[in-house]
């Protein structure tokens, strides 16, 4: 008669750890790539919501031509970067007041807590069809000295609308 013994086999265990050690691989890829995602949707986020605001600012009818004797629509003025310097593998410290200012007001825009990007807003200040926008986000995500940039523009519409002429740019997002 055999005697059974309980227990695993050594090669039974070898199989155990690389298995192990796979999904523990996966697991750390998976979080790198959720992290870096989350980094990086804050910067779309935060862009659609100024373009929103100077989208709805151009809708506005604000301007009185006299010449023209018709409202002239305009976009916010220019304004930014805020924080001044694009933040390096971390969140840049919230600054109370730091969005106080005209361009942020016109496009009611304002982040309350730290942000991993500093945002820029610029348009120049022509009106009509002529009038252009443009808002940036730029942020150094992995601290390399690269600035990962995002861009959205747009222009004045013939209807007193406002359209994207470009669709988002994303540079080295890494």
């Amino acid at each position: 008669m055999r005697i059974r013994r309980n227990g695993f086999t050594l090669v039974e265990l070898m199989i155990v750890v690389a298995i192990i050690g796979v999904l523990a691989a996966l697991a750390v890829y998976g979080v790198a790539r959720y992290l870096k995602h989350a980094k990086t949707a804050e910067a779309t986020r935060s862009l659609g919501a100024i373009e929103n605001g100077a989208r709805q600012q151009y809708q506005r009818e604000t301007l009185w031509d006299s010449t023209a004797q018709s409202y002239v629509h305009t976009f916010c003025p220019s304004d930014g970067p805020t924080p001044p310097a694009a933040p390096k593998a971390s969140k840049a410290p919230f600054t109370p007041g730091q969005w106080d200012t005209a361009g942020w007001a016109c496009l009611k825009f304002m982040l309350t807590g730290p942000t991993f990007y500093s945002y820029e807003y610029s348009s120049n200040t022509q009106t009509g069809t002529d009038a252009v926008y443009t808002t940036s986000a730029y942020g150094d995500l992995d601290g390399n000295g690269t600035n990962s940039t995002f861009r959205l523009s747009g222009r004045g519409g013939m209807h007193g609308d406002a359209v994207r002429i470009s669709m988002m740019t994303i540079n080295d997002d890494e």
